[in-house]
């Protein structure tokens, strides 16, 4: 080439030490530029079947720990402040025991209101019924004073004035009876209606008391004291949830395909995930009538969720709170059915 010096050749020189340069390079970058090809331990422990069954047939499946009442979502019938938070998290509760309190500042005064309403509406039913009694009686004396004048024989001893004024009397001891009554029946009205709103009061008041449906345990608590919560739960998180966790149950998820091999009745053996040597023996509770369709429980990418799945419910031994929680995943092994003969 014209740029090369007259004594060196391209096609002998140049060329060959740009391909030794090269074929270094790639063994560099071969050598030295690949990822790790060693074996490593898996930093998770896949599911292992249990001794008992390792030689026998069994159908596996994945599943969740839950309350053996399900989980309740607990919410308020009002909304306000909480003024009082009485439970945390681990706490063991009665049914009917209260959990937390709403403001109950305006229901109170409402309350008031209704009970100055009841005491005025008596106050005008005893006035009433003091009036209609006076006018009873004074319609009795104007009765007996006319049959008085009109049993009288002599036109001279009683005269024609007297009658009128003894019926005008009786008349007028009438209409005040009447309206006696009216108001007797007015204030009957405003004292009903009265209780009415008070009863509606102490019912809004106790329905500000949120107390807990059924006995269990408190399981998270998402409010504080000082909070506003409305009816609907704007934050789309439940106020509290709880649950009876004596005893625990794991709900778990059998492919549809594999349903029918499974042996529903028999025990299951269970673990945590990843602790395959901690293994007990779950109790069959039942089998939920409608196949589902999988939740996601490992997020891992090999994982179907397009399948659907029977729930079958076992119940956790008592003596294994301290190892399940609610919410924990756990893998779960159970006896197939012996073929038919």
């Amino acid at each position: 080439m014209a740029l090369l010096p007259s004594n060196i050749s391209f096609s002998r020189q140049v060329l060959p030490t740009v391909a030794v340069i090269g074929l270094l390079v790639a063994v560099a970058y071969i050598a030295f530029g690949l990822p790790d090809r060693e074996l490593s331990e898996p930093t998770g422990e896949p599911p292992i079947a249990p001794a008992t069954l390792a030689n026998e047939a069994r159908v596996a499946g994945s599943g969740v720990v839950e309350p053996s009442s399900e989980l309740i979502q607990v919410g308020t019938a009002l909304a306000g402040l909480v003024t009082d938070l009485r439970v945390q998290p681990g706490d063991f509760v009665d049914k009917g025991q209260p959990l937390f309190v709403v403001d109950t500042r305006a229901l109170e005064a409402r309350a008031s209101e209704t009970r100055t309403a009841i005491g005025e509406a008596r106050a005008a039913i005893a006035e009433a019924q003091a009036a209609i009694s006076e006018a009873r009686t004074a319609e009795a004396t104007a009765a007996r004073q006319l049959d008085l004048y009109r049993n009288v024989t002599d036109p001279a001893a009683v005269s024609r004035a007297e009658v009128i004024r003894a019926e005008g009397e009786a008349a007028a001891a009438r209409e005040r009876r009447a309206l006696a009554q009216a108001r007797l029946s007015a204030a009957r009205a405003r004292l009903d209606s009265a209780e009415a709103q008070a009863s509606s009061a102490r019912t809004e008041i106790g329905r500000a008391t949120v107390r807990a449906p059924i006995a269990g345990e408190i399981l998270a608590v998402d409010i504080r004291p000082g909070e506003f919560l409305s009816t609907m739960g704007g934050s789309g998180q439940p106020f509290i949830e709880m649950g009876e966790t004596r005893p625990l149950h794991v709900r778990i998820d059998i492919d549809e395909e594999q349903a029918a091999r499974a042996d529903l009745g028999a025990e299951a053996t269970v673990n945590p995930r990843g602790a395959s040597d901690r293994r007990v023996k779950a109790r069959f509770v039942r089998a939920e009538p409608l196949v589902v369709p999988k939740r996601s429980l490992t997020n891992s990418a090999a994982e179907r969720v397009d399948v659907r799945v029977l729930q079958v419910i076992y119940a956790l031994p008592d003596d294994a709170r301290g190892m399940f929680r609610v919410g924990q995943q756990v893998d779960a092994w159970i006896p197939a059915k012996k073929p038919a003969r």
